[in-house]
């Protein structure tokens, strides 16, 4: 249960920040804003460290493969097409864009077994939820 808390918040709160961050970005620039996320987010996550774990950083170095400590590099990036999208579409739209978008990677991604998840068989009613997804982005868009 509190999985689902917690992504239900994970969500509500991904939308917030591309709000504010599309509403920053307009007193500044793409890059200024999505520096300011990415270095407001270290001193958080800093202080955070400070106050719990205090696990080492050097266990950075024992990650194996090297391509998975591209995660805050993705993170800019996300950053900059959330506020691009939110802007030209408004949060909405985006936010079912983007959301379906994610659905669809991540059922790619179990399905194939990539980056060292568990691969997963094929299940017709986990496309057909997709389908009903998508369905609703054009219910939702259409005029």
């Amino acid at each position: 249960m509190i999985g689902i808390f917690i992504a239900l918040l994970s969500g509500a709160l991904m939308s917030v920040q591309g709000v504010f961050n599309t509403e920053v970005t307009k007193g500044t620039s793409m890059w200024v804003s999505t520096s300011w996320v990415q270095f407001s987010a270290l001193v958080v996550c800093l202080g955070a460290w400070l106050f719990t774990d205090r696990g080492s950083f050097l266990g950075l170095f024992q990650v194996q493969p090297k391509y998975m400590l591209l995660g805050g590099v993705i993170g800019a990036f996300i950053t900059y097409t959330v506020i691009k999208a939110m802007a030209s579409l408004g949060p909405a739209q985006a936010v079912m864009l983007i959301v379906v978008s994610q659905l669809i990677i991540a059922y790619v991604i179990e399905l194939l077994g990539i980056f060292g998840v568990d691969k997963q068989p094929f299940a017709w009613r986990r496309v057909l939820g997709m389908a009903i997804c998508i369905g609703g982005i054009i219910l939702f868009k259409w005029e």
